[in-house]
């Protein structure tokens, strides 16, 4: 039986926002390394527009890059929207049902799947289907931007803490 996981960096103050701070060298390693392990992912639309950007080669790419890359682009992903018509490679569109969906995933398939994106993780955590969460926490505040919970903060407990590359340090909760 799949685990689903939601994790995401965040600032201190509680945002996410993939332009503000990025990864360390280790943290990305740690990120692509993550990767390869998945089951697949599960993406909002908004994220999937961001995780798009690893479709298509770069040249100005590092190798840590291209690894990462070629991780996102073999693994399976489902994207749930209304609003697209369609998604890319290796990806399959979910728009109807997304309760059903996801517990036939979590029953069907071994190892972790990740859930991207706030408000898909807030769903997912109002139907009691994410079983953990990882908070990336990065030495910044921003003061503003898209909170980590786009909802109430469900009743938490916290399993493990760990420093995680330079600077950053993994909380990792379970549904309390």
């Amino acid at each position: 039986m799949a685990k689903l996981v939601f994790g995401l960096n965040q600032s201190l103050d509680g945002y996410i926002d993939h332009q503000e701070f990025a990864p360390g060298p280790l943290l990305f390693r740690h990120f692509i390394e993550q990767v390869r392990d998945l089951t697949g992912s599960v993406y909002g639309r908004r994220m999937y527009d961001v995780m798009r950007y690893w479709d298509e080669d770069s040249p100005e790419w590092s190798a840590e890059e291209r690894d990462f890359a070629a991780a996102w682009r073999s693994q399976p992903k489902w994207v749930v929207s209304h609003s697209l018509k369609s998604v890319g490679p290796n990806a399959t569109l979910v728009a109807d049902d997304i309760e059903a969906v996801i517990r036939r995933l979590k029953v069907e398939l071994p190892g972790e799947i990740e859930v991207a994106g706030p408000e898909l993780a807030r769903s997912l955590t109002d139907l009691g289907l994410i079983d953990e969460y990882r908070l990336y926490l990065h030495p910044v505040v921003l003061g503003r931007g898209k909170p980590f919970f786009a909802g109430p903060r469900p009743p938490l407990r916290l399993v493990a803490s760990e420093l995680m590359g330079e600077d950053v340090i993994r909380l990792t909760y379970v549904p309390a």
